[in-house]
Protein backbone atom coordinates (compact mmCIF):
# COMPACT_ATOMS: atom_id res chain seq x y z
CA UNK A 1 0.00 0.00 0.00
CA UNK A 2 1.20 3.45 -0.85
CA UNK A 3 -0.40 6.38 0.95
CA UNK A 4 -0.36 9.79 -0.69
CA UNK A 5 -1.44 12.68 1.51
CA UNK A 6 -2.48 16.14 0.45
CA UNK A 7 -0.91 18.20 -1.03
CA UNK A 8 1.48 15.76 -2.75
CA UNK A 9 1.00 14.93 -6.44
CA UNK A 10 -0.48 11.56 -7.32
CA UNK A 11 -1.15 11.36 -11.05
CA UNK A 12 -1.07 9.19 -13.05
CA UNK A 13 -2.56 6.40 -10.95
CA UNK A 14 -1.52 2.99 -12.25
CA UNK A 15 -2.84 0.90 -9.38
CA UNK A 16 -6.21 0.50 -7.71
CA UNK A 17 -6.78 3.74 -5.80
CA UNK A 18 -9.00 4.68 -2.87
CA UNK A 19 -9.88 8.18 -1.71
CA UNK A 20 -10.62 8.53 2.00
CA UNK A 21 -13.53 10.96 2.19
CA UNK A 22 -14.78 11.58 5.66
CA UNK A 23 -14.80 13.33 8.96
CA UNK A 24 -11.73 15.34 9.88
CA UNK A 25 -13.17 18.64 11.13
CA UNK A 26 -9.76 20.15 11.70
CA UNK A 27 -8.69 17.29 13.97
CA UNK A 28 -11.93 16.87 15.97
CA UNK A 29 -12.69 13.48 14.41
CA UNK A 30 -10.97 10.25 15.32
CA UNK A 31 -8.11 9.49 12.91
CA UNK A 32 -10.01 6.77 11.09
CA UNK A 33 -7.79 7.19 8.02
CA UNK A 34 -4.81 5.67 9.86
CA UNK A 35 -6.96 2.69 10.86
CA UNK A 36 -7.99 2.08 7.24
CA UNK A 37 -4.39 2.39 6.06
CA UNK A 38 -3.14 -0.09 8.65
CA UNK A 39 -5.82 -2.62 7.63
CA UNK A 40 -4.80 -2.30 3.97
CA UNK A 41 -1.01 -2.09 4.34
CA UNK A 42 -0.43 -5.46 2.61
CA UNK A 43 -2.48 -4.59 -0.51
CA UNK A 44 -1.07 -3.33 -3.81
CA UNK A 45 -3.12 -0.13 -3.80
CA UNK A 46 -2.81 3.63 -3.55
CA UNK A 47 -4.58 5.47 -0.73
CA UNK A 48 -5.35 9.14 -1.37
CA UNK A 49 -5.63 10.70 2.07
CA UNK A 50 -6.74 14.33 2.46
CA UNK A 51 -5.73 14.44 6.16
CA UNK A 52 -2.76 16.70 5.78
CA UNK A 53 0.21 16.45 8.16
CA UNK A 54 0.97 20.17 7.95
CA UNK A 55 -2.62 21.48 8.15
CA UNK A 56 -2.87 24.80 9.95
CA UNK A 57 -6.34 25.49 11.37
CA UNK A 58 -5.62 29.23 11.32
CA UNK A 59 -5.63 29.25 7.50
CA UNK A 60 -8.46 31.38 6.16
CA UNK A 61 -10.90 29.20 4.23
CA UNK A 62 -11.04 31.40 1.16
CA UNK A 63 -10.37 30.96 -2.54
CA UNK A 64 -7.75 33.70 -2.16
CA UNK A 65 -5.74 31.64 0.36
CA UNK A 66 -3.29 29.57 -1.73
CA UNK A 67 -2.85 26.78 0.86
CA UNK A 68 -6.58 26.35 1.33
CA UNK A 69 -7.26 26.47 -2.42
CA UNK A 70 -4.51 23.90 -3.02
CA UNK A 71 -6.11 21.56 -0.44
CA UNK A 72 -9.58 21.80 -1.93
CA UNK A 73 -8.31 21.36 -5.50
CA UNK A 74 -6.22 18.34 -4.43
CA UNK A 75 -9.31 16.75 -2.85
CA UNK A 76 -11.50 17.40 -5.91
CA UNK A 77 -8.87 15.93 -8.23
CA UNK A 78 -8.42 12.90 -5.98
CA UNK A 79 -12.19 12.33 -5.78
CA UNK A 80 -12.38 12.31 -9.57
CA UNK A 81 -9.33 10.08 -10.18
CA UNK A 82 -9.86 7.45 -7.48
CA UNK A 83 -11.29 4.05 -8.44
CA UNK A 84 -13.13 3.82 -5.12
CA UNK A 85 -14.22 6.48 -2.63
CA UNK A 86 -14.88 5.41 0.95
CA UNK A 87 -16.92 7.85 2.99
CA UNK A 88 -16.86 7.82 6.79
CA UNK A 89 -19.07 9.96 9.01
CA UNK A 90 -17.84 10.24 12.61
CA UNK A 91 -20.96 10.37 14.78
CA UNK A 92 -19.44 13.09 16.96
CA UNK A 93 -18.95 15.55 14.08
CA UNK A 94 -21.05 17.61 11.66
CA UNK A 95 -18.83 16.83 8.61
CA UNK A 96 -20.23 19.39 6.14
CA UNK A 97 -17.48 18.77 3.58
CA UNK A 98 -18.08 15.02 3.75
CA UNK A 99 -21.78 15.60 3.11
CA UNK A 100 -20.81 17.78 0.14
CA UNK A 101 -18.52 15.06 -1.24
CA UNK A 102 -21.26 12.45 -0.84
CA UNK A 103 -23.59 14.66 -2.88
CA UNK A 104 -20.95 15.30 -5.55
CA UNK A 105 -20.33 11.57 -6.09
CA UNK A 106 -23.71 10.01 -5.29
CA UNK A 107 -24.25 9.01 -8.94
CA UNK A 108 -20.66 7.92 -9.60
CA UNK A 109 -21.03 4.24 -8.73
CA UNK A 110 -17.76 4.26 -6.82
CA UNK A 111 -18.82 4.93 -3.23
CA UNK A 112 -18.95 2.88 -0.05
CA UNK A 113 -20.44 4.79 2.90
CA UNK A 114 -20.05 4.20 6.62
CA UNK A 115 -22.53 6.26 8.64
CA UNK A 116 -22.91 4.99 12.22
CA UNK A 117 -26.03 5.46 14.32
CA UNK A 118 -25.91 8.80 16.08
CA UNK A 119 -24.60 10.87 13.16
CA UNK A 120 -26.76 14.00 13.15
CA UNK A 121 -27.81 13.62 9.48
CA UNK A 122 -27.87 9.82 9.25
CA UNK A 123 -31.40 9.92 7.83
CA UNK A 124 -30.29 12.11 4.92
CA UNK A 125 -27.27 9.88 4.28
CA UNK A 126 -29.43 6.72 4.39
CA UNK A 127 -31.91 8.17 1.87
CA UNK A 128 -29.16 9.23 -0.55
CA UNK A 129 -27.52 5.79 -0.31
CA UNK A 130 -30.85 4.04 -0.91
CA UNK A 131 -31.85 6.27 -3.81
CA UNK A 132 -28.51 5.96 -5.65
CA UNK A 133 -27.85 2.33 -4.71
CA UNK A 134 -24.72 3.14 -2.71
CA UNK A 135 -23.29 0.38 -0.55
CA UNK A 136 -23.59 1.30 3.11
CA UNK A 137 -21.94 -0.26 6.17
CA UNK A 138 -22.21 0.44 9.90
CA UNK A 139 -18.63 0.23 11.20
CA UNK A 140 -14.99 0.75 10.23
CA UNK A 141 -14.49 -3.04 10.36
CA UNK A 142 -17.33 -3.54 7.85
CA UNK A 143 -15.88 -0.75 5.72
CA UNK A 144 -12.54 -2.57 5.54
CA UNK A 145 -14.31 -5.81 4.54
CA UNK A 146 -16.21 -3.97 1.81
CA UNK A 147 -12.97 -2.47 0.48
CA UNK A 148 -11.32 -5.92 0.48
CA UNK A 149 -14.30 -7.33 -1.43
CA UNK A 150 -14.20 -4.58 -4.10
CA UNK A 151 -10.44 -5.00 -4.44
CA UNK A 152 -10.78 -8.79 -4.79
CA UNK A 153 -13.46 -8.41 -7.46
CA UNK A 154 -11.17 -6.06 -9.37
CA UNK A 155 -8.28 -8.53 -9.22
CA UNK A 156 -10.52 -11.37 -10.36
CA UNK A 157 -11.97 -9.32 -13.21
CA UNK A 158 -8.44 -8.73 -14.48
CA UNK A 159 -7.61 -12.43 -14.49
CA UNK A 160 -8.87 -15.46 -16.39
CA UNK A 161 -10.26 -17.05 -13.25
CA UNK A 162 -13.94 -17.78 -12.63
CA UNK A 163 -15.08 -15.76 -9.63
CA UNK A 164 -17.53 -18.52 -8.64
CA UNK A 165 -15.37 -21.64 -8.62
CA UNK A 166 -11.77 -20.52 -9.26
CA UNK A 167 -11.41 -22.45 -12.54
CA UNK A 168 -9.04 -20.93 -15.08
CA UNK A 169 -11.14 -19.89 -18.08
CA UNK A 170 -9.55 -20.22 -21.53
CA UNK A 171 -10.00 -17.15 -23.73
CA UNK A 172 -12.26 -19.07 -26.16
CA UNK A 173 -14.90 -19.78 -23.46
CA UNK A 174 -17.75 -17.31 -23.02
CA UNK A 175 -18.64 -18.70 -19.59
CA UNK A 176 -17.02 -21.06 -17.11
CA UNK A 177 -17.97 -24.57 -18.27
CA UNK A 178 -17.39 -26.03 -14.82
CA UNK A 179 -19.97 -24.05 -12.86
CA UNK A 180 -21.68 -22.36 -15.84
CA UNK A 181 -21.39 -19.03 -14.04
CA UNK A 182 -23.35 -20.19 -11.02
CA UNK A 183 -21.96 -20.50 -7.55
CA UNK A 184 -20.00 -23.77 -7.40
Amino acid sequence: MKEIKAPYKFTPLKKFSIFLSGSIEQGKAVNWQDKICSYLEDKDIIILNPRRDDWDSSWVQSITNPQFKQQVEWELEALEKADLVVVYFDKDTKSPITLLELGLLARSGKLIVCCPKGFWRKGNVDIICERYDIQQVDSLEELVLAIHYKYTLLLLSQSNTCICCGTEIPSNWDLCKVCKGKEG
